[in-house]
């Protein structure tokens, strides 16, 4: 029987589990990414706080796929899908790539509600690109803030705000609160690093929406207790190069992280399909188009859900099911009226909030505290792709958790300051 060809958009948690998951079918998979690595975006905050190392939560594609022989990776921006010659296209060259299958994994960025210029003032973090680029920014705030210490007010530098109160927000606000009060606090002469201040606003009542009042009031609890302030129920409203409006208030500063909202990858109205209004594809119950069997969407670029149940939420977890559940399809030949709706097993969520402060959310039972911290490593360090990421993380996790030293506090880049 002729082997099919497999394409596969994205080396995320998606895609990429897809791709493994097809290892012994009898198919050709052709894996296309803009980047060459596989990352691990919950960690990505470590990054930006200078906790961990670029390679410590990422791993070459190619790498990781080297003894699989049924897979080809390419390296390469998609710029068109044809449903109808069932090809999609590659920027630069317009390589043509052919497909039986289609499988589009191309995650999410972050979304500035229509306020795009707000992005060169307030970067979000989902790339290692943005982490790298906020570690530098959050440096070098406490380098100016030492060096103009006796000409001028310095403030500014050592104000941070973080815009949006979900998991990443939370975990890097916490982790701000921590480098600056502990982990820096003898570095430098001039300044007082435990004076910095840290703003988390939050246009919701409370912050991480998605857990139980309860759990969420422990969060905000913890995160005051290390000084970070927490700003609910207030709207940014502009963000410029001088700092940010909060409704009636302006908060001079440099140091603007933006973790409010995602939207999807534009490439998907390439599909020509129903869309959500974060730009997600509006899949069927076997994460395929309605108009077409052989295009699945998963992860975070795909909005799945199903009468009385709320969206599948856009986390590694999900994106790993689902590229389990799509590759069965395809390595079967599963036709559409033969598939089994997927069903999502939800495992529970987790936030980290800073030394021994966590919540864990499994069903309707919540732990908070050293137990819920302990849980959240263990999870993180389980996902990590390759025993030496994981060896090298746990290393490095109890290493801070022994010293409350990060030992990636470098600016790479040349700046003036």
């Amino acid at each position: 029987m002729k082997r099919k060809k497999v394409v596969i958009i994205g080396g995320g948690f998606g895609g990429l589990t897809a791709a493994k998951s097809l290892k012994k079918a009898n198919v050709d998979i052709t894996l296309i990414d803009k980047t060459n690595h596989h990352l691990f975006q919950p960690l990505l905050y470590q990054v930006a706080t200078a906790a961990l190392s670029p390679g410590d939560i990422s791993a070459p594609i190619r790498g990781i796929l080297r003894n699989q022989t049924n897979v080809e990776v390419v390296m390469g921006e998609v710029s068109r899908i044809n449903r109808d010659k069932k090809t999609i296209n590659l920027k630069l060259n317009n390589d043509e790539i052919r497909y039986d299958y289609l499988v589009v994994a191309t995650g999410a960025r972050h979304s500035y509600f229509g306020n795009d210029e707000w992005e060169n003032y307030a970067p979000g973090l989902k790339t290692l690109s943005d982490a790298l680029n906020l570690r530098e920014r959050i440096l070098l705030s406490f380098e100016r803030a030492e060096r103009y210490y006796d000409t001028e007010p310095v403030e500014k530098y050592l104000t941070f705000v973080v815009v949006g109160a979900g998991p990443t927000g939370v975990e890097m606000a916490g982790a701000i609160a921590e480098i600056s009060k502990k982990t820096m606090l003898t570095d430098f002469r001039k300044i007082d690093p435990a004076k910095t201040k840290i703003l988390l606003v939050e246009g919701a009542d409370r912050v991480l929406t998605p857990y139980s009042p309860e759990l969420s009031e422990k969060a905000k609890q913890s995160l005051e207790s290390m000084g970070v302030t927490i700003l609910t129920g207030k709207r940014v409203t502009n963000i410029t190069d001088k700092g940010v409006q909060i409704d009636e208030d302006f908060i001079e500063t440099p140091n603007i992280i933006w973790a409010a909202g995602n939207k999807a990858s534009g490439l998907l109205k390439e599909l020509d399909t129903g869309l959500d209004n974060s730009g997600r594809v509006i899949v069927e119950n076997d994460c395929s188009l309605q108009n077409d069997e052989n295009v699945f969407v998963i992860g975070d670029a795909a909005h799945f859900s199903r009468e009385n149940t709320p969206p599948v939420p856009a986390v590694a977890p999900a994106a790993v099911q689902q590229g389990k559940y799509v590759a069965k399809i395809i390595a079967k030949a599963i036709k559409k009226e033969k598939r089994k709706p997927f069903v999502y097993v939800d495992k529970g969520n987790m936030a980290t909030i800073g030394r021994n402060k966590a919540i864990l959310e499994v069903g309707k039972i919540g732990f908070s505290g050293f137990i819920a911290w302990l849980a959240w490593s263990f999870v993180h360090i389980l996902f990590l792709i390759g025993f030496r990421n994981k060896y090298k993380v746990m290393v490095e996790w109890i290493w801070y958790y022994l010293s409350v030293k990060h030992g990636i506090r470098l600016i790479t880049n040349k700046t003036d300051l």
